[in-house]
């Protein structure tokens, strides 16, 4: 795996690449989320009637990104672009952002993460996240990730189960999701669980099932 630039590094895997989010990508990320919105919108977060009009729903994409790559500078964001070679074209497919990154006595962070209806099964987003939850222990010396998955999101735990994340527990009404306070399940997945690695172990399922 390869990794490089700061403050949102570009990290390789084969066909998969994750890469800072950009406003130019605009046009393209609109396209896509016009296209899934059946198959996103379930699992959107939102922003509940209390949040309106205190600034915490950004006016343009533009504005998203500029806030979310000053969170980056800050260290406690990175939002990724999951691209996915197609010929000689990396195409994007989706995204993977780590948040609420925090050091000192806790050393954690959460993962989220979505992907084109037209690009899911075909181990993208499961390659994605294990590349996220290696930068994540490898880079940034995290102790603890976490995904938070809607109970109902089967394809989503599937995701965390099949890369070895493990159930934590159950969140009453953690989030606003697609327009209301929704329960949901947490996965962890500490520092050391995995010795050689998400993708390493990732790979060796892969190959072993191949065989």
């Amino acid at each position: 795996m390869i990794w490089r630039s700061e403050p949102i590094p570009t990290i390789t895997e084969g066909d998969v690449r994750l890469r800072p989010l950009r406003v130019s990508d605009s046009a393209t990320w609109h396209e896509i989320r016009k296209r899934n919105q059946a198959w996103l919108g379930p699992w959107d977060a939102t922003v509940p009637r209390e949040g309106a009009g205190t600034g915490e729903i950004p006016p343009t994409f533009s504005a998203m990104v500029r806030r979310l790559r000053h969170e980056a500078r800050e260290g406690r964001v990175l939002p990724w672009v999951v691209e996915f070679r197609v010929g000689n074209q990396h195409r994007m497919v989706g995204q993977v952002t780590m948040g609420g990154i925090t050091y000192g006595s806790l050393r954690s962070a959460y993962l989220g993460y979505w992907i084109d209806q037209q690009f899911a099964g075909r181990g993208i987003t499961s390659l994605a996240v294990a590349m996220a939850s290696d930068y994540g222990f490898e880079a940034l010396r995290l102790h603890r990730l976490e995904l938070n998955i809607r109970p109902e999101n089967g394809a989503s735990r599937a995701v965390a189960e099949k890369i070895g994340y493990r159930m934590e527990g159950f969140r009453e009404r953690y989030l606003h999701i697609d327009g209301d306070w929704r329960d949901h399940v947490t996965y962890v997945l500490f520092a050391g669980d995995i010795a050689d690695g998400v993708v390493a172990r990732l790979r060796s399922q892969v190959n072993s099932h191949g065989q």
